[in-house]
Order: structure tokens, then sequence, then C-alpha cells
């Protein structure tokens, strides 16, 4: 099954946090933060949105950078994605 978002919304899945600080030190899972970079998994077509034409500039495949709670979570098949407008989106992460 796949996920299909209308209009000016994104799907994203969460890219996971780091185990390991840079100095070495292993986290517990209580202590991680949670993640605000994401990949994009699909995008909407875009069009008209509230009477104002909005147009696509994400992709699929784009490391991005999310506000903490922004999106709705969902869970399909066992794996975790978030959708939210694509104005959510902070920046893309090259």
């Amino acid at each position: 099954m796949t996920i299909k978002p209308l209009a000016d919304r994104v799907v994203i899945k969460m890219v996971e946090a780091e185990d390991t600080t840079k100095s070495g030190i292993i986290l517990a899972g209580s202590a991680k933060e949670k993640p605000q970079v994401a990949e994009i998994v699909s995008v909407g077509p875009g069009g008209l949105v509230d009477g104002n034409e909005v147009k696509m500039y994400l992709k699929a495949g784009d490391k991005v950078l999310v506000s903490k709670y922004a999106g709705t979570e969902v869970k399909l098949d066992g794996v975790e994605y978030t959708i939210l407008k694509q104005s959510d989106v902070l920046a893309i992460v090259e």
C-alpha cells in the first residue's frame, strides 16, 4: 500500500537519530532528541489551495528539516510516516 498526498501535502519519513555523540558517548533511548531531519517519500500535485496557486518545489528523495511537532503521524505496513504541508518544511538539507 502507498500513500499519495493531496494538494500541497508531502509525506516524509523521519531519519533515525544518532545512537552516539561525536565524542563517542552512547545515548540511551530516552536521551535521544526527536529527529528533525526527514526524507521526502512522496509529494502532492499542488494546485489551488484556499484560492491561492501553490507550486510544489520539493521532490521525492529530498532530505529536509521540519518543525519538531509538525504534521500528522501515520503508520502504514509497520513504517511510520508524517504527512504535512509543504509550508511546514523549514529547509532542504544538502
